[in-house]
Protein backbone atom coordinates (compact mmCIF):
# COMPACT_ATOMS: atom_id res chain seq x y z
CA UNK A 1 0.00 0.00 0.00
CA UNK A 2 2.86 2.86 0.64
CA UNK A 3 4.33 2.31 -3.09
CA UNK A 4 0.45 3.43 -4.19
CA UNK A 5 0.69 6.76 -2.10
CA UNK A 6 1.70 9.72 -3.87
CA UNK A 7 5.33 11.15 -3.07
CA UNK A 8 5.58 14.99 -2.99
CA UNK A 9 9.01 16.11 -3.95
CA UNK A 10 11.24 18.08 -1.20
CA UNK A 11 11.35 21.07 -3.13
CA UNK A 12 7.93 20.87 -3.91
CA UNK A 13 5.23 21.85 -0.53
CA UNK A 14 1.77 20.68 -0.39
CA UNK A 15 -0.65 23.56 -0.79
CA UNK A 16 -3.24 23.33 2.32
CA UNK A 17 -6.28 25.03 1.39
CA UNK A 18 -5.91 28.03 4.64
CA UNK A 19 -2.79 29.08 2.54
CA UNK A 20 -4.52 29.19 -1.02
CA UNK A 21 -7.26 31.36 0.95
CA UNK A 22 -4.70 33.65 1.75
CA UNK A 23 -2.89 34.09 -1.14
CA UNK A 24 -6.30 34.89 -2.43
CA UNK A 25 -6.76 37.66 -0.79
CA UNK A 26 -9.88 37.86 -0.23
CA UNK A 27 -9.63 40.97 2.18
CA UNK A 28 -8.76 42.62 -1.60
CA UNK A 29 -12.07 41.66 -2.57
CA UNK A 30 -13.79 44.79 -1.03
CA UNK A 31 -12.12 46.58 -3.53
CA UNK A 32 -14.34 45.08 -6.24
CA UNK A 33 -17.46 46.73 -5.22
CA UNK A 34 -16.50 49.73 -7.09
CA UNK A 35 -18.69 47.69 -10.05
CA UNK A 36 -21.10 48.68 -7.95
CA UNK A 37 -20.59 52.11 -8.67
CA UNK A 38 -21.68 53.09 -12.22
CA UNK A 39 -25.36 50.85 -11.81
CA UNK A 40 -25.43 52.54 -8.39
CA UNK A 41 -25.51 55.80 -9.64
CA UNK A 42 -27.64 55.25 -12.36
CA UNK A 43 -30.54 53.96 -10.00
CA UNK A 44 -31.06 50.29 -11.79
CA UNK A 45 -29.55 48.04 -8.93
CA UNK A 46 -33.31 47.77 -8.06
CA UNK A 47 -34.13 46.07 -11.61
CA UNK A 48 -33.48 42.18 -11.37
CA UNK A 49 -31.56 41.27 -14.61
CA UNK A 50 -28.76 44.51 -13.53
CA UNK A 51 -28.51 43.43 -9.71
CA UNK A 52 -27.64 39.91 -11.46
CA UNK A 53 -25.29 41.04 -13.89
CA UNK A 54 -23.81 43.48 -11.56
CA UNK A 55 -23.24 40.52 -8.99
CA UNK A 56 -21.36 38.50 -11.75
CA UNK A 57 -19.43 41.73 -12.69
CA UNK A 58 -18.18 41.27 -8.79
CA UNK A 59 -17.20 37.66 -8.88
CA UNK A 60 -15.74 38.02 -12.20
CA UNK A 61 -13.26 40.65 -10.87
CA UNK A 62 -12.93 38.36 -7.56
CA UNK A 63 -11.78 35.80 -9.54
CA UNK A 64 -9.59 37.70 -12.18
CA UNK A 65 -8.08 39.55 -9.17
CA UNK A 66 -7.37 36.62 -6.73
CA UNK A 67 -5.92 34.65 -10.14
CA UNK A 68 -3.60 37.72 -10.83
CA UNK A 69 -2.28 37.39 -6.94
CA UNK A 70 -1.18 34.01 -7.58
CA UNK A 71 0.85 34.67 -10.34
CA UNK A 72 2.22 38.02 -9.08
CA UNK A 73 3.43 36.54 -6.31
CA UNK A 74 4.80 33.64 -7.58
CA UNK A 75 6.73 36.05 -10.25
CA UNK A 76 8.30 38.48 -6.83
CA UNK A 77 8.97 35.74 -4.86
CA UNK A 78 12.57 37.34 -4.43
CA UNK A 79 11.38 40.63 -3.57
CA UNK A 80 8.79 39.39 -1.15
CA UNK A 81 11.52 37.48 0.79
CA UNK A 82 13.03 40.46 1.79
CA UNK A 83 10.62 42.29 3.13
CA UNK A 84 9.56 42.34 6.48
CA UNK A 85 6.13 41.53 6.43
CA UNK A 86 5.47 40.29 2.67
CA UNK A 87 7.90 37.10 3.01
CA UNK A 88 5.15 35.66 5.27
CA UNK A 89 3.18 35.75 2.12
CA UNK A 90 2.52 31.54 0.97
CA UNK A 91 4.79 31.42 -1.78
CA UNK A 92 7.73 33.59 -0.03
CA UNK A 93 7.49 31.41 3.13
CA UNK A 94 7.06 28.05 1.33
CA UNK A 95 3.49 27.28 1.60
CA UNK A 96 2.25 27.34 -1.51
CA UNK A 97 4.44 26.08 -4.54
CA UNK A 98 5.84 28.57 -7.66
CA UNK A 99 4.37 25.59 -9.95
CA UNK A 100 0.99 25.29 -7.77
CA UNK A 101 0.38 29.03 -7.26
CA UNK A 102 0.76 29.82 -11.15
CA UNK A 103 -1.18 26.81 -11.69
CA UNK A 104 -4.21 28.08 -9.57
CA UNK A 105 -3.40 31.69 -11.03
CA UNK A 106 -4.08 30.06 -15.16
CA UNK A 107 -7.51 28.25 -13.27
CA UNK A 108 -8.58 31.51 -11.86
CA UNK A 109 -8.34 34.00 -15.01
CA UNK A 110 -10.18 31.55 -17.44
CA UNK A 111 -12.63 30.93 -14.86
CA UNK A 112 -13.14 34.86 -14.52
CA UNK A 113 -13.50 35.53 -18.50
CA UNK A 114 -15.53 32.45 -19.08
CA UNK A 115 -18.20 33.50 -16.36
CA UNK A 116 -17.91 37.41 -17.94
CA UNK A 117 -20.31 36.19 -20.19
CA UNK A 118 -23.19 35.06 -17.97
CA UNK A 119 -23.33 39.19 -18.05
CA UNK A 120 -22.60 40.54 -21.41
CA UNK A 121 -19.92 39.58 -24.16
CA UNK A 122 -18.66 43.16 -22.91
CA UNK A 123 -17.73 42.60 -19.89
CA UNK A 124 -15.22 39.91 -20.95
CA UNK A 125 -13.15 43.00 -22.75
CA UNK A 126 -13.15 44.67 -19.41
CA UNK A 127 -11.77 41.78 -17.59
CA UNK A 128 -9.34 40.78 -20.21
CA UNK A 129 -7.87 44.54 -20.58
CA UNK A 130 -7.65 44.06 -16.69
CA UNK A 131 -5.94 41.16 -16.84
CA UNK A 132 -3.12 42.75 -19.22
CA UNK A 133 -3.03 45.52 -17.45
CA UNK A 134 -1.99 43.25 -14.25
CA UNK A 135 1.00 41.66 -16.42
CA UNK A 136 2.01 44.50 -17.66
CA UNK A 137 2.67 45.69 -14.21
CA UNK A 138 3.68 42.57 -13.28
CA UNK A 139 6.35 42.04 -15.95
CA UNK A 140 7.42 45.45 -16.59
CA UNK A 141 5.96 48.97 -15.31
CA UNK A 142 6.26 48.21 -11.74
CA UNK A 143 9.49 49.08 -12.41
CA UNK A 144 8.86 52.32 -14.04
CA UNK A 145 8.27 55.54 -11.86
CA UNK A 146 4.87 57.07 -12.30
CA UNK A 147 3.53 54.58 -14.10
CA UNK A 148 3.29 52.23 -11.83
CA UNK A 149 1.07 54.42 -9.90
CA UNK A 150 -0.68 55.07 -13.10
CA UNK A 151 -1.71 51.02 -13.96
CA UNK A 152 -2.86 50.60 -10.29
CA UNK A 153 -4.12 53.15 -10.30
CA UNK A 154 -6.14 51.94 -13.96
CA UNK A 155 -7.08 48.96 -12.49
CA UNK A 156 -9.70 50.66 -10.49
CA UNK A 157 -11.24 52.85 -12.80
CA UNK A 158 -11.45 49.28 -15.16
CA UNK A 159 -13.48 48.13 -12.56
CA UNK A 160 -15.95 51.17 -12.20
CA UNK A 161 -15.95 50.41 -16.27
CA UNK A 162 -17.01 47.06 -15.66
CA UNK A 163 -19.89 47.41 -13.15
CA UNK A 164 -21.46 49.86 -16.14
CA UNK A 165 -20.51 47.41 -19.49
CA UNK A 166 -22.00 44.75 -17.40
CA UNK A 167 -25.48 46.77 -17.24
CA UNK A 168 -25.32 48.55 -20.16
CA UNK A 169 -25.41 51.95 -18.74
CA UNK A 170 -23.07 55.27 -20.07
CA UNK A 171 -20.85 55.94 -17.52
CA UNK A 172 -19.94 60.08 -17.42
CA UNK A 173 -16.57 61.18 -18.26
CA UNK A 174 -16.74 63.20 -14.74
CA UNK A 175 -17.30 59.81 -13.08
CA UNK A 176 -14.58 58.14 -14.44
CA UNK A 177 -12.28 61.41 -13.74
CA UNK A 178 -12.84 60.85 -10.18
CA UNK A 179 -12.64 57.38 -9.92
CA UNK A 180 -9.35 57.56 -11.65
CA UNK A 181 -7.61 60.17 -9.71
CA UNK A 182 -9.35 59.24 -6.07
CA UNK A 183 -7.26 55.69 -7.14
CA UNK A 184 -4.39 57.76 -7.77
CA UNK A 185 -4.44 59.49 -4.30
CA UNK A 186 -4.97 55.83 -2.48
CA UNK A 187 -2.03 54.30 -4.58
CA UNK A 188 0.12 57.04 -4.01
CA UNK A 189 -0.31 57.01 -0.28
CA UNK A 190 0.42 53.41 -0.23
CA UNK A 191 3.97 53.97 -1.75
CA UNK A 192 4.70 56.82 0.88
CA UNK A 193 3.54 53.94 3.71
CA UNK A 194 5.95 51.66 1.90
CA UNK A 195 8.66 54.20 1.93
CA UNK A 196 7.90 55.09 5.97
CA UNK A 197 8.29 51.22 6.63
CA UNK A 198 11.16 50.59 5.21
CA UNK A 199 13.55 53.13 5.26
CA UNK A 200 16.38 53.10 3.60
CA UNK A 201 15.88 49.97 2.41
CA UNK A 202 12.85 49.99 0.59
CA UNK A 203 14.77 50.37 -2.65
CA UNK A 204 15.84 47.07 -2.43
CA UNK A 205 11.87 45.72 -2.66
CA UNK A 206 10.71 48.00 -5.08
CA UNK A 207 12.37 49.71 -7.48
CA UNK A 208 10.67 53.03 -7.67
CA UNK A 209 10.52 53.36 -4.30
CA UNK A 210 14.34 54.70 -4.60
CA UNK A 211 13.05 56.94 -7.75
CA UNK A 212 10.31 58.84 -5.35
CA UNK A 213 10.91 61.11 -2.24
CA UNK A 214 8.53 61.83 0.32
CA UNK A 215 7.88 65.40 -1.30
CA UNK A 216 7.14 64.21 -4.91
CA UNK A 217 4.62 61.53 -3.27
CA UNK A 218 2.82 64.42 -0.77
CA UNK A 219 2.61 66.71 -4.79
CA UNK A 220 1.03 63.83 -6.38
CA UNK A 221 -1.33 63.53 -3.46
CA UNK A 222 -2.13 66.85 -3.54
CA UNK A 223 -2.87 66.82 -6.80
CA UNK A 224 -4.44 63.95 -6.81
CA UNK A 225 -7.28 64.97 -4.19
CA UNK A 226 -7.84 68.02 -5.73
CA UNK A 227 -8.75 66.76 -9.44
CA UNK A 228 -11.01 64.18 -7.21
CA UNK A 229 -13.06 66.73 -5.46
CA UNK A 230 -13.28 69.36 -8.36
CA UNK A 231 -14.26 66.52 -10.33
CA UNK A 232 -16.86 64.97 -8.03
CA UNK A 233 -18.30 68.35 -7.67
CA UNK A 234 -19.07 68.83 -11.52
CA UNK A 235 -19.94 65.44 -11.39
CA UNK A 236 -22.88 66.21 -8.48
CA UNK A 237 -24.07 69.04 -10.13
CA UNK A 238 -24.24 67.05 -13.90
CA UNK A 239 -26.27 64.93 -11.65
CA UNK A 240 -28.20 66.30 -9.98
CA UNK A 241 -29.47 68.04 -13.18
CA UNK A 242 -30.64 65.00 -14.54
CA UNK A 243 -31.29 62.05 -11.77
CA UNK A 244 -33.16 62.03 -8.36
CA UNK A 245 -33.16 64.72 -5.96
CA UNK A 246 -30.76 67.67 -7.27
CA UNK A 247 -30.21 68.88 -3.03
CA UNK A 248 -28.88 65.61 -2.29
CA UNK A 249 -26.40 65.43 -5.32
CA UNK A 250 -25.28 68.71 -3.53
CA UNK A 251 -25.44 67.70 -0.40
CA UNK A 252 -23.57 64.42 -0.62
CA UNK A 253 -20.04 66.55 -1.74
CA UNK A 254 -19.81 67.77 2.37
CA UNK A 255 -19.34 64.13 3.54
CA UNK A 256 -17.13 63.33 0.40
CA UNK A 257 -14.93 66.50 0.50
CA UNK A 258 -14.63 65.54 4.42
CA UNK A 259 -13.75 61.58 3.66
CA UNK A 260 -11.03 62.82 1.44
CA UNK A 261 -9.80 64.94 3.93
CA UNK A 262 -9.70 62.13 6.46
CA UNK A 263 -7.74 60.18 4.53
CA UNK A 264 -5.41 62.41 3.38
CA UNK A 265 -4.87 62.87 7.46
CA UNK A 266 -4.31 59.10 7.99
CA UNK A 267 -1.97 58.84 4.66
CA UNK A 268 0.52 61.76 6.14
CA UNK A 269 0.95 59.61 9.35
CA UNK A 270 2.07 56.83 6.80
CA UNK A 271 -1.27 54.41 7.73
CA UNK A 272 -1.62 53.88 3.90
CA UNK A 273 0.10 50.29 3.15
CA UNK A 274 -3.19 48.76 3.30
CA UNK A 275 -5.82 50.96 2.28
CA UNK A 276 -8.85 48.19 2.73
CA UNK A 277 -7.80 47.70 6.93
CA UNK A 278 -7.42 51.38 7.00
CA UNK A 279 -10.84 52.03 6.41
CA UNK A 280 -12.84 49.27 8.25
CA UNK A 281 -10.68 50.26 11.08
CA UNK A 282 -11.19 54.00 11.23
CA UNK A 283 -14.60 55.11 12.74
CA UNK A 284 -14.20 58.66 11.67
CA UNK A 285 -13.83 57.42 7.81
CA UNK A 286 -17.01 55.12 8.26
CA UNK A 287 -19.19 57.49 9.38
CA UNK A 288 -18.54 59.93 6.58
CA UNK A 289 -18.90 56.92 4.27
CA UNK A 290 -21.76 56.14 5.87
CA UNK A 291 -23.13 59.66 5.52
CA UNK A 292 -21.61 59.94 1.82
CA UNK A 293 -24.04 56.67 0.81
CA UNK A 294 -26.88 57.78 2.62
CA UNK A 295 -27.08 61.22 0.84
CA UNK A 296 -26.14 59.84 -2.55
CA UNK A 297 -28.72 56.79 -1.86
CA UNK A 298 -31.20 59.61 -1.42
CA UNK A 299 -30.06 61.25 -4.36
CA UNK A 300 -30.62 58.83 -6.70
CA UNK A 301 -33.96 57.42 -5.43
CA UNK A 302 -35.59 60.25 -4.04
CA UNK A 303 -37.78 62.04 -5.69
Amino acid sequence: MGALQSEVPADEPQAHLPALVRLARPKQWIKNVLVIAAPGAAGVLGEGTALARTTVAFVCFCLAASGSYFLNDALDIDADRRHPTKRRRPIASGEVSVRTAVTGGIVLVTAAIALSFAARWQLSLVIGGYLLQTVLYSVWLKHEAVLDLACVASGFVLRTIAGGVAVGVTISPWFLIVAGSASLFMVTGKRHAEMVELGDHAGSHRLTLAMYSREFLSYVRAVASSVTVLAYCLWAFEKSSTVGNPVWFELSIVPFVLGILRYALLLEQGRGGAPEELVLADRVLLAMGAAWALSFALAVHGS
